[in-house]
């Protein structure tokens, strides 16, 4: 490999995990304002083997070919003029450029230093990989969107997933009463997260043991048995439904509508100051990142095939460099 090449998971066609490979493709250089990260580890998400397929994020990236990936840790190799956030050497975290191409899943990146943040230094790479696009999404769904506020009650959907393992510890640390949807074998984690309740939703219906919802963030959507729909029935007048998966259709809308509550879509964002927080509280012991699997980067058709499994508790990740 040349100073001016790198490896990366490269895919020319959309299709199913074996439309993945490493490749060598040129490495990227900074401009004014942004910073060279050298990727040790990349987190995999839903939005990733979506839009491998051709949908999630496939309309703003375009045709193939592309490299997948947007969550990344590693060290700062150079800077460009201007940037006055970061230095050479710095061991950051990010989710840099999303929606629009990062190329997470290469030996190198570049975006905006404000994009980026110092890594929680009790996290591993691998560990602070899994944290940007999973964390932000539930930071900015329940602090600002939601605004959530101490006593009010809130029910995140797919507790046990990368997105809602955050949301039940962030919802807990903003002194929310924290009730999650998962699977039996999921509920004593989620407890020890910081759910005051745990429901089974393939023993029972959540809409029939819940109620005087203020906040419901839902990851699961309406494509799954009507989770968004089900869930403006749990909703105090006036409550709010984060709608992340799929947004709102004008069905919910008018559901919404006819019950006095409220529904929104929502699209996660760069977030440098957020991370910020979100290292923080990482390093006081108050959230902790659960990762379930660490996978070679020549092994990520591998990975994509765990993570569309649909049983993965926490986060996947790939492991880019040492």
């Amino acid at each position: 490999m040349s100073a001016d090449t790198m490896r990366a998971v490269v895919q020319d066609s959309f299709g199913g995990p074996e439309v993945l490979r490493v490749e060598s493709v040129p490495r990227p250089e900074p401009l004014p304002t942004e910073v060279l990260v050298r990727v040790h580890a990349a987190g995999i998400n839903p939005v990733d083997w979506k839009t491998r397929e051709g949908t999630g994020m496939a309309g703003v990236l375009g045709a193939p070919p592309f490299v997948l990936g947007w969550d990344v840790s590693g060290v700062v190799e150079a800077v460009g003029f201007g940037v006055t956030t970061l230095r050479v050497g710095d061991e950051v975290y990010g989710m840099p450029w999303f929606p629009r191409a990062a190329g997470g899943y290469g030996e190198y990146v570049t975006a905006p230093a404000r994009q980026f943040a110092r890594k929680p230094a009790a996290a591993s790479h691998e560990q602070a990989a899994a944290v940007p696009l999973a964390a932000l999404t539930a930071w900015q769904a329940l602090v600002d969107t939601a605004d959530v506020r101490p006593g009010q009650r809130v029910l995140v959907h797919a507790a046990a997933g990368g997105v809602g393992h955050f949301a039940v510890q962030f919802a807990k640390h903003l002194g929310a009463h924290v009730i999650a949807t998962a699977s039996s074998a999921r509920h004593e984690w989620l407890r020890e997260l910081g759910a005051d309740e745990a429901v089974d939703y393939r023993a029972v219906r959540f809409e029939d043991v819940v109620g005087d919802v203020d906040v419901v963030i839902d990851l699961v959507g309406d494509a799954h048995d009507k989770t968004s729909l089900r869930s403006l029935e749990v909703l105090r007048p006036g409550g709010l439904l984060v709608a992340i998966p799929a947004g709102v259709s004008p069905e919910l809308a008018e559901a919404a509508a006819e019950r006095g509550v409220r529904v929104t879509p929502f699209l996660v964002e760069p977030d440098g100051p957020a991370l910020h927080k979100i290292a923080e509280l990482i390093d006081a012991g108050q959230v902790v990142v659960e990762v379930a699997a660490v996978f070679p980067l020549e092994q990520v058709a591998q990975a994509h095939i765990q993570g569309e499994g649909g049983r993965t508790r926490g986060k996947l990740v790939l492991r880019v460099a040492e």
